[in-house]
């Protein structure tokens, strides 16, 4: 990916311990049996969560004792994450989580504006079981933003969105979504003040969820296209805030 940078290890010590623990626990319902896709896609989840942030290093020998895998499996789920931009390999250094610059961001949002409105315009009526994922995860980052967790803000956005495109009953898209917004959520963590980029979504959210009860999809994707052009302007806003400020 281009311009990645070369994050020092002392960046990611901090950061460990905190979502080895998390794996842990998810370790406990692991399927002995999974392959290195499993464990991608745990990693994967975790980077969505926002354990995971850019500089990160993956220790082997740590994900190895902690997943109860091989090593030949845990490269491989590696060499597929790395595949996916989710990971990069630094000779010499090991494994890190990586940076996007602006034009991954851009080509992010790009994709992201074809899946989700596409989406959103095939939609036809749909039950109130398959929207309560959606209403939860509103209800959640509504309860967020009244405590002020801005980073759990992004957490329930990113639910979401994946909720979203779940309507489509795509696997592939499915998968496409989760990669798409692992990437995304890196880019996040560039961000100095979270609530700036999270805070107008919260009622988007809410607006776009009321479009889609009421059956207008049209409006709602015209409505999630205007929004995903200034969530990508927002960011890429940030983005070039904090790449001045550094030294």
């Amino acid at each position: 990916m281009a311009g990645m940078s070369h994050p020092s290890d002392a960046r990611s010590a901090g950061s460990e311990s905190g979502w080895l623990r998390t794996v842990a626990d998810e370790v406990r319902s692991f399927d002995r049996s999974s392959t290195a896709e499993r464990v991608a896609e745990l990693l994967r989840h975790r980077v969505i969560e926002g354990d995971l942030p850019p500089g990160t290093r993956l220790s082997e020998e740590q994900l190895v004792e902690v997943l109860h895998v091989s090593r030949n499996t845990l490269r491989e789920a590696f060499r597929l994450l790395t595949h996916e931009g989710l990971l990069v390999h630094h000779l010499h250094r090991g494994v890190f989580v990586p940076e996007l610059d602006e034009d991954d961001l851009v080509d992010l949002y790009r994709v992201r504006r074809t899946i989700e409105c596409d989406v959103v315009r095939r939609l036809e009526g749909l039950d109130a079981a398959r929207m309560r994922p959606l209403h939860d995860d509103v209800a959640a980052g509504e309860d967020a933003a009244r405590r002020g967790d801005w980073v759990a803000v992004g957490t329930a956005n990113m639910r979401f969105h994946q909720h979203l495109v779940a309507l489509a009953g795509s696997r592939r898209l499915d998968e496409t979504a989760a990669r798409l917004l692992a990437e995304l959520r890196l880019a996040f963590h560039t961000v100095a003040t979270p609530q700036r980029l999270h805070e107008p979504y919260v009622s988007r959210n809410r607006g776009l969820l009321d479009l889609l009860a009421a059956g207008e999809w049209e409006r709602a994707a015209k409505e999630l296209e205007d929004y995903l052009h200034d969530s990508e302007a927002e960011l890429l806003s940030a983005h070039r805030d904090r790449s001045r400020s550094t030294p």
